[in-house]
């Protein structure tokens, strides 16, 4: 067993605190990674406060992973020692039902493995995330992260980036389409990012006037203050596509009327109260879709790293020690981070030169 460091929740009110816990010695498919940056993402502060009712306690959190790859199993051919490699939301599944036969492993019939809070297959314990030192991964859940890529900035990339480039592929948003982004946070700027890189005309709805100028420069072509009535009203019955990235409980029906027909809106963001109910008759007049989106498969998440290091694409982040994690969710709450924490793993041996 492998003797590793991080921060973990022991409870729904105890914040994040340094831990020690073991690893699995790689088996002969296994990929073992030094963890140089993890992400920050919302589902973490949702699981270590048990908002979704099913933390495994304790928990170490973390599933927006880029390391370097320490040491190989016997039969890994995906991988080499020295290499950066990412590891993102899922760590394993059944990979023999429909969905992972085609390559869509968020949707595993039998459910995917969680990187953190799921049962691990192997050893019988429980996974534990990337705010650690260290992690031991199956090779087919292991991503390779381009050297074009600063590797701090790309490690939202495997949450964030795949949960909002996997809707845009999906429902081929490209070149000539209208594209509407609903947030501008950590899913929302990197949709903006995406869709623009793809060739779209990018839309940006956002209620704070101060975020604008953000939106431009990550590339929006237009801005729509959503509390304005005369703003939204100018955009009806015009859009190809809309990806709402927020999460918390709002209208639809001031999007799905943006719509054009047969156009969708699509949503990534999991609200702790249901949104109200949507009117039927904004979907069944102008046959719209209204649709969900989890995360990609492995093979997409890997497109969409390649893409991103093709178009030069990464987050926009804030880089803090992993002793600042809780002041740092205080601040995620407030919006106060443009726009995703990234936690400098190295910050974990200040803990060990204090102890």
């Amino acid at each position: 067993m492998i003797k590793s460091t991080g921060y973990a929740a022991q409870a729904a009110d105890s914040g994040l605190a340094p831990f020690s816990f073991e690893r699995r010695d790689p088996g002969a498919h296994d990929v073992q990674i030094e963890i140089l940056f993890c992400g920050v993402c919302h589902s973490d502060l949702h699981t270590v406060r048990d908002e979704w009712h099913n933390a495994i306690f304790p928990v170490v959190p973390g599933h927006e992973i880029v390391g370097r790859v320490t040491a190989v199993g016997s039969h890994v051919k995906k991988f080499m020692v020295g290499q950066i490699a990412g590891v993102g939301c899922m760590v394993d599944s059944c990979q023999h039902c429909g969905s992972c036969d085609e390559g869509l492993e968020q949707y595993c019939e039998n459910g995917f493995t969680g990187t953190y809070n799921d049962p691990e297959k192997q050893t019988g314990g429980q996974t534990y995330g990337g705010y650690s030192n260290n992690i031991v991964v199956n090779e087919n859940f292991v991503l390779h992260v381009s050297e074009k890529l600063d590797p701090a900035a790309a490690s939202p990339l495997l949450c964030a980036g795949i949960t909002t480039f996997s809707p845009l592929r999906h429902w081929k948003v490209g070149p000539g389409h209208k594209v509407g982004i609903v947030g501008l946070g950590g899913l929302g700027h990197m949709g903006v990012k995406l869709a623009h890189a793809m060739g779209a005309h990018v839309v940006l709805f956002t209620t704070s006037v101060s975020k604008k100028a953000d939106a431009l420069r990550l590339g929006a072509d237009e801005v729509v203050i959503s509390k304005d009535p005369e703003q939204m009203a100018a955009h009806l019955n015009s859009f190809d596509f809309i990806l709402n990235t927020v999460a918390a409980s709002h209208e639809l029906d001031a999007f799905l009327v943006l719509l054009k027909r047969e156009g969708t809106m699509t949503l990534v963001g999991v609200p702790e109260f249901p949104h109200p109910s949507p009117s039927v008759a904004n979907l069944i007049f102008k046959r719209r879709h209204l649709a969900g989106s989890l995360i990609g498969g492995i093979a997409e998440t890997q497109e969409m790293l390649d893409f991103c290091a093709e178009h030069g694409i990464t987050s926009d982040i804030e880089l803090i020690d992993i002793q600042d994690i809780n002041q740092a969710y205080e601040r995620m709450l407030k919006s106060d981070v443009k726009y995703r924490f990234v936690i400098d793993m190295a910050s974990l041996t200040k803990e060990k030169k204090a102890a």
